[in-house]
């Protein structure tokens, strides 16, 4: 399980007719039991869609609409693997960073309260030994203000010591992005990630022409339901655009996006993902410390406790990402499959709940490609 392979892998046909009944009822389930007001979900196998649903609404509050299947997300932390890590893949294989490297090599400030030995790998696998999150508890705004207190910001702990999942992380890796290309993040992405890999629908700061698409979150912090505007406190402060959230995306550019994954990853000729195939298997096998029995990649949960969107049957091997909105991604190359699970769980008042759903939806999906 999880092993690399060297050769180019052939595109599996799908063998059979494959009931996803099952997937299906959990999905109904998850939206009578308001487990979140609305779903999309797409299951990909063998190069192509094998499933798509759509239950529930889009929106409750302040009017009811229907959810549908090209209804715009806003993905949240799926941003960091999606966005922010290929970009600073993007420039490991140009020979302008090197994975081991301190980050204080390329952003001196950072090396402030003993952030020294932090290199951009620990930064990538969550083992830098930084807080999860910035203080929200003070009145702070702006990118400025975000990047000081990133720089300043003081470890827990040693770096390579222990797993702790932190947007600080990311936040700095999308910083590094912005010093090395000269681009706002935004910009990098849009033009080296997202348009050479035709996600039209994909986007930062969405246009207002696309409000009526895009599913609303919850309420701010002055009563007003963000629709459009990302649902992450720290990004909205910080204009709407960070290295671990902001992307706003739909479920025809995710699938296309894990289709193009899966291909490089196998080898395939005529994939659109914009990195090699070997960056691509560094990126989805473990790079976490020696010793360490939390499996990360370069921005992709393997095997931690946020792997419940594995399921119980796709094998460690697999990889994902989840983010706090609702939205999921899982991408298992052994079976040659992904599950995507798009959903605004915190609309209207952040109490919806999908960790069972994602592990339900995967293993149920898992059972009916025969890939567990």
């Amino acid at each position: 399980m999880g092993l690399v392979l060297s050769t180019c892998l052939p595109r599996r046909a799908p063998a059979r007719t494959m009931d996803m009944t099952a997937v299906d009822d959990r999905l109904r389930h998850a939206v009578s039991s308001h487990e979140t007001p609305g779903v999309v979900c797409a299951i990909g196998h063998a190069g192509r869609i094998v499933h798509k649903a759509v239950y529930g609404q889009r929106a409750i509050s302040p009017a009811p609409e229907p959810m549908t299947w090209d209804t715009v997300f806003d993905m949240a932390s799926l941003t960091k693997a999606l966005i922010t890590a290929p970009c600073i893949m993007q420039l490991w294989e140009k020979g302008q960073i090197g994975l081991d490297t301190p980050v204080s090599t390329y952003l001196p400030e950072f090396a402030a309260q003993g952030k020294q030995d932090i290199t951009v790998r620990h930064l990538l696998t969550h083992y830098s030994g930084l807080p999860p999150d910035l203080d929200l508890t003070e009145r702070w705004q702006g990118r400025a203000q975000a990047y000081s207190r990133t720089m300043n910001t003081r470890p827990d702990q040693p770096a390579g010591q222990k797993f702790v999942y932190s947007d600080i992380n990311y936040l700095t890796l999308g910083f590094m992005v912005e010093k090395l290309t000269g681009q706002s993040l935004a910009a990098y992405a849009t033009g080296h990630i997202l348009r050479p890999m035709g996600l039209s629908h994909s986007c930062f700061l969405p246009d207002a022409s696309l409000r009526s698409r895009i599913a609303p979150t919850q309420v701010d912090e002055n009563g007003q339901m963000l629709r459009g505007v990302v649902h992450d406190p720290t990004t909205r402060r910080m204009g709407g655009v960070a290295g671990h959230a902001g992307l706003f995306s739909n479920a025809d550019d995710m699938c296309r996006y894990a289709q193009a994954l899966l291909d490089c990853r196998a080898g395939r000729h005529g994939t659109l993902f914009p990195l090699r195939r070997d960056t691509v298997l560094l990126m989805t096998t473990p790079q976490q410390p020696a010793g360490k029995s939390d499996l990360r990649g370069l921005g992709w949960d393997i095997d931690t406790h946020y792997s419940s969107a594995r399921g119980d049957r796709f094998p460690v091997g697999s990889f994902g990402h989840t983010g706090f909105t609702g939205t999921s991604l899982w991408i298992d190359p052994q079976s040659d499959s992904y599950v995507l699970i798009l959903t605004n769980r915190v609309h209207p008042d952040g109490h919806g709940n999908v960790i069972s759903l994602r592990r339900d939806v995967a293993t149920a999906a898992a059972i009916a490609l025969d890939a567990g």
